[in-house]
């Protein structure tokens, strides 16, 4: 069967395309988060993004250092909730794990024995 130049061709294999979302309403704004869980239901995930005030944490911390009572619990914000199904889980895993080891690399000892960012020398040298 003959296939015009529209048509793909369906495969068990992966196809890599570029995407560009549109941000709607004020979806383009980030959101801060310094604590996240996650909740799983019958073919979908929830990933909650919350912010908790860091001036309670410390002081926790300093409590519990102290050894004075802390709380039982804690309120937090919560700034975003997305319900995603595992396919999406698993693709955000894996685009999870690329960024860690990126973070990773970047944090070994360069040559010099110096890590972090790189020197005025050695970014001017990379552009030539």
């Amino acid at each position: 069967m003959a296939h015009d130049g529209n048509q793909v061709e369906q495969t068990n294999k992966s196809l890599a395309l570029q995407v560009r979302l549109k941000a709607a309403n004020n979806a383009d704004q980030p959101v801060s988060a310094n604590y996240t869980t996650a909740t799983v239901a019958p073919g979908i995930a929830y990933l909650d993004f919350g912010f908790l005030e860091p001036g309670a944490l410390t002081a926790i911390v300093g409590s519990a250092r102290a050894g004075k009572p802390v709380p039982k619990s804690l309120e937090g914000r919560l700034a975003v909730r997305v319900a995603v199904g595992y396919d999406v889980l698993q693709n955000l895993h894996r685009q999870l794990g690329q960024v860690l080891a990126g973070l990773a690399a970047q944090a070994k000892p360069r040559r010099n024995g110096t890590a972090g960012a790189m020197t005025v020398d050695e970014s001017a040298s990379q552009k030539n």
